[in-house]
């Protein structure tokens, strides 16, 4: 089962590349279906993919810094009346993909977006089939550090992770620079010289374990 999964997950990628169409194509899928199915495939290139991650990274954008992926708007159970059973990253790529969506398009959040998410997938994906969704991790580094006029280094570090859960739930907890990935542009804090440094740093790996990251200053 394992096995079919992740090749699902690689045809339904690969497939993605080759997917042409107008604008008003390009806005009906789910967009959080599309964002899980792209960054399972490394975000391949095509207009959907552009725009998923364009919306990935937009979220963590201050402000406000909104978990990057919201599986739970990506209705994963939903039934299809189909010749015969579909594995869960077909079923995906079916809703993130149909030109003429059954269900309807949610829309984009509000401003204020609660610290934590309880919610969570709506099927299983606590298989590895689905250790990309929790390999994605977002630093919100808030650093500074200076030598004070009697020699002494004073530092702020109130830097946190926001990680996702086995059924893809999000939390934020306390970090500090000292876990931030060396991809990250953050100056190394040594010999107490001056710096001041905020970003929102993210980074994942895809279904094949290939490693991406962006980081947006602000």
């Amino acid at each position: 089962m394992k096995h079919r999964v992740r090749t699902a997950a690689a045809a339904a990628a690969i497939s993605v590349s080759s997917l042409v169409g107008s604008v008003e194509q390009a806005q009906a899928y789910q967009v959080d279906c599309a964002i899980l199915l792209c960054l399972a495939g490394g975000w391949p290139a095509s207009a959907p993919c552009a725009h998923a991650r364009a919306v990935f990274i937009r979220r963590i954008t201050p402000w406000p810094i909104e978990p990057p992926l919201q599986i739970w708007r990506c209705p994963m159970g939903v039934s299809f009346s189909a010749p015969a059973p579909l594995s869960p990253m077909e079923r995906l790529y079916d809703i993130a993909f149909r030109t003429e969506p059954k269900i309807s398009v949610l829309q984009d959040p509000p401003f204020v977006v609660p610290v934590q998410a309880v919610e969570q997938a709506d099927i299983d994906i606590s298989g590895d089939a689905f250790d990309f969704v929790r390999s994605i991790r977002v630093y919100h580094v808030q650093f500074s550090q200076r030598e004070n006029r009697d020699g002494d280094c004073n530092r702020y570090d109130s830097t946190r992770l926001g990680s996702y859960g086995v059924q893809g739930d999000y939390r934020w907890t306390r970090s500090s620079v000292a876990d931030v990935p060396p991809a990250s542009q953050l100056p190394e804090p040594v010999h107490c010289r001056s710096i001041s440094y905020r970003s929102v740093f993210v980074d994942w790996r895809d279904h094949e374990g290939n490693y991406g990251f962006e980081e947006v200053r602000y």
